[in-house]
């Protein structure tokens, strides 16, 4: 595990050779993980980013499974809650995204939710976590660097949940919050900024049903020798504003404070470079091992116009595995 000065060093240099690496950071930036992809990665490694990954043998097909969850009572989380809200009234947050652990039980390992699910993005460390994501961090093609911010999430219940979704007052003023703060993040390695799309919506499908969840596109134009640079490029944005909020370094201390805990490499971040382009995931939908058991972690955006049965209700919606 490195450092996070030693990671910045080692992504600068891999990428000015141009040699492709696959990297992992944790959420506290404290335990971090680089594999150089000219050698063959540990067995205990898996990934698959679209149009990225290293190959595997599926296990025999397990079509039934069992899949419960336990959530946190609603007490508890409103205690949290109320922290959080106490801070945004104070005016030292505009949005805080509040996360907490599910314990779950399944008769599926790790490596199975890793092999049989369906997502945009997902890794799996043995013994660990699995992680299948729907959100992009960023990307780097041709210098162009571009952020997908997802933030508003709804179980589809009826025809008119897009709707629903996409007239929220709370929600939609969540995403702009996000789009304005992502914008300010990418001004500090990129010019050029520029909101692509705003607020469209993608379908996830999981065991338990459809979500749907609002994205937008963000684009900027690197400087020319960004290849040399692509640690400090990665780190200026981390950690991520989509699982943290703004204003950033003051919502990261209400987290810690709300949260009572690290959330290690939950919400944070992993990609890869393949010597030419980088792509990379927000590391969410996100099952851990945490001392022999098994812990979903989820959370959502708080602002002042959050209800706090709601916010519950959507952490309990995001415990799923997307195997339909």
């Amino acid at each position: 595990m490195l450092k996070k000065s030693e990671a910045i060093s080692l992504m600068n240099a891999l990428g000015r050779e141009r040699l492709p690496f696959l990297f992992i950071i944790d959420f506290e930036m404290k335990a971090i993980r680089l594999f150089p992809l000219d050698k063959q990665l540990p067995e205990t490694v898996l990934y698959d980013f679209q149009t990225n990954g290293n190959l595997n043998c599926k296990p025999k097909e397990k079509g039934v499974f069992t899949f419960r969850k336990f959530p946190m009572s609603f007490e508890a989380y409103n205690r949290a809650f109320n922290t959080v809200q106490k801070q945004i009234y104070t005016g030292n947050s505009f949005l805080t995204n509040l996360t907490f652990p599910t314990p779950v039980e399944t008769d599926l390992t790790l490596r199975e939710i890793y092999l049989k699910s369906s997502a945009k993005y997902k890794i799996f460390l043995e013994n660990e976590f699995v992680c299948f994501s729907p959100e992009t961090f960023i990307t780097i093609k041709s210098g162009i660097i571009s952020t997908f911010p997802m933030k508003g999430t709804i179980k589809v219940s009826s025809t008119e949940s897009e709707k629903e979704l996409l007239s929220d007052t709370k929600e939609i003023a969540e995403h702009h919050t996000i789009v304005d703060l992502l914008r300010n993040d990418l001004s500090m390695v990129a010019d050029s900024i520029n909101v692509k799309r705003l607020r469209y919506v993608e379908r996830i499908h999981t065991h338990e049903g459809e979500l749907l969840q609002v994205s937008s596109e963000i684009t900027g134009k690197l400087p020319d020798d960004y290849q040399d640079h692509l640690g400090e490029i990665m780190f200026k944005l981390l950690p991520a504003g989509s699982v943290t909020g703004a204003p950033k370094q003051k919502t990261v201390a209400i987290i810690q404070e709300a949260e009572k805990s690290d959330r290690g490499y939950y919400t944070g971040v992993c990609g890869v470079f393949d010597g030419n382009n980088l792509n990379s995931a927000v590391m969410i939908r996100f099952i851990e091992n945490h001392k022999g058991e098994l812990r979903f972690r989820s959370g959502g955006g708080i602002t002042f116009l959050s209800n706090a049965r709601s916010e519950y209700k959507e952490l309990n919606d995001k415990v799923y595995v997307p195997i339909a």
